[in-house]
């Protein structure tokens, strides 16, 4: 067992690899009511094209397997569903799928290792049939037109899609109703044997709990009998260009008021580690500064009656790629962007403001020591940053380590209009009109 411990944050990792690969890592945090367990795996939506180790051949799946895999790893062979049976010993139990990983989780206060052994087996004994596929197929497509109707998603979707030309991330993680049809068991197996491999995913545990008693029942539950992977999982990605598909995509909903996403694609890609960690808390810090309330930004624009309160914007980064976004409800999105790319210009001729770097900086390690008070916050973002490559305990010290300058060559790179691309949902008062 690895021990680490972090001063600026006064946390103690425990970590070890069991004998198949399975990551396991604990925070005890003593006389914290809530215990939360999450495990994922280094698989998401974006994995569609991929070689199975041992393999050649490169194999090809339909868009929404990750996600249809998440659905349907709750049911069981005796007929129960695990999310019942975790619901009904008093643990609220969930899962979800991103564009780069798959996590199932509960959080609880009592129970928690009876819970364990129902989790651990669920997850490592997976029971697809043809029928039982097929039902999943309705569901999921009901759920993906859900999706269709809500004018925020698109708002955010149609943007990634406006900015990626080939890029998997511009596939809805749930996949289309078309391609969902076409998923069968025999793919389901495929892809939970390649990944759901032990050496491809983390267990992560935190709460008021010993860490050698939680080793101990994850080692007695964990599957005997699974290979250990023994080479890296080969995943294929289409390459992408640095411009963006299409400058604009206007979309029409019945909502009062326009809504809109101004989104910034970002080339630098392919980084991991402590290297991608220092590129996001930069990025984060130089978002903060022009975009939050109380900036130049923020104020001209909300002065002028052009946005709302919900304005905001934030970065999104993985391995593979990046990007800015803008976004909230304005009567005249268009506008919106002239003012931002006016203020971008000013801030890359007149320079940023050191002192509000310095206020912004601190505010951000602040919040960080903060959240660590939050076992959901540690465990979610844990299992996230560790698929990059990162320790979620170096964001302090990294953080500390970014300077004036940096941050003042960031803006020089970003916010290019040649990266540039807008998403608006056009709103109209009913469904009559607009057209």
């Amino acid at each position: 067992m690895q021990v680490i411990e972090n001063l600026k944050v006064k946390e103690k990792l425990y970590k070890e690899k069991l004998d198949n690969g399975l990551t396991v890592m604990i925070i005890p945090k003593k006389g914290i009511q809530k215990k939360y367990i999450i495990w994922g795996t280094n698989y998401g939506s974006n994995d569609s094209v991929f070689v199975v180790p041992g393999e050649n051949e490169a194999t090809t799946v339909p868009n929404g397997v990750a996600h249809f895999l998440e659905h349907k790893l709750f049911e069981q062979e005796n007929g129960t569903n695990s999310l019942d049976t975790l619901t009904s010993i008093g643990v609220e139990a969930n899962a979800y799928t991103t564009n780069d990983h798959t996590a199932y989780l509960y959080e609880c206060t009592d129970n928690f290792y009876e819970a364990l052994d129902e989790f651990m087996d669920y997850v490592q004994h997976p029971y697809f049939t043809d029928e039982n596929v097929e039902k999943e197929k309705g569901i999921i497509a009901q759920e993906i037109k859900m999706y269709d109707d809500d004018p925020g998603w698109n708002v955010s979707f149609n943007a990634i899609k406006a900015m990626y030309v080939n890029h998997p991330v511009r596939v809805d993680i749930a996949g289309s109703v078309e391609s969902i049809y076409k998923i069968t068991k025999e793919e389901l197996y495929k892809c939970y044997n390649t990944f759901y491999n032990p050496g491809n995913m983390i267990l992560f545990v935190v709460g008021d709990l010993d860490a050698e008693e939680v080793f101990e029942c994850v080692r007695k539950s964990n599957h005997k009998d699974i290979e250990r992977l023994q080479e890296e999982i080969v995943r294929f990605y289409p390459e992408e260009p640095k411009e963006v598909k299409q400058k604009e995509i206007v979309q029409k909903f019945p909502i009062s008021m326009p809504m809109f996403s101004i989104c910034f694609k970002d080339d630098k890609v392919n980084i991991k580690g402590e290297e991608l960690l220092k590129y996001e808390v930069m990025t984060d810090i130089l978002t903060d500064m022009l975009f939050k309330k109380g900036s130049l930004i923020y104020e001209d624009l909300y002065m002028k009656g052009l946005i709302t309160p919900n304005f905001g914007a934030g970065f999104s980064s993985q391995i593979d790629y990046s990007y800015t976004s803008i976004g909230g409800e304005s009567k005249d999105p268009r506008k919106v962007k002239e003012i931002i790319m006016n203020y971008i210009e000013k801030f890359k001729k007149e320079g940023l403001d050191k002192e509000a770097f310095e206020r912004t900086k601190k505010k951000h390690i602040g919040n960080f020591i903060k959240y660590f008070d939050s076992v959901t916050f540690i465990a979610n973002n844990f299992i996230t940053y560790k698929f990059k490559g990162i320790n979620l305990l170096d964001y302090v010290e990294v953080m500390k380590k970014v300077t004036f300058e940096e941050v003042t060559e960031r803006l020089r790179q970003a916010y290019d209009d040649v990266i540039l691309t807008t998403d608006i949902i056009v709103g109209f008062p009913n469904e009559t009109d607009g057209e």
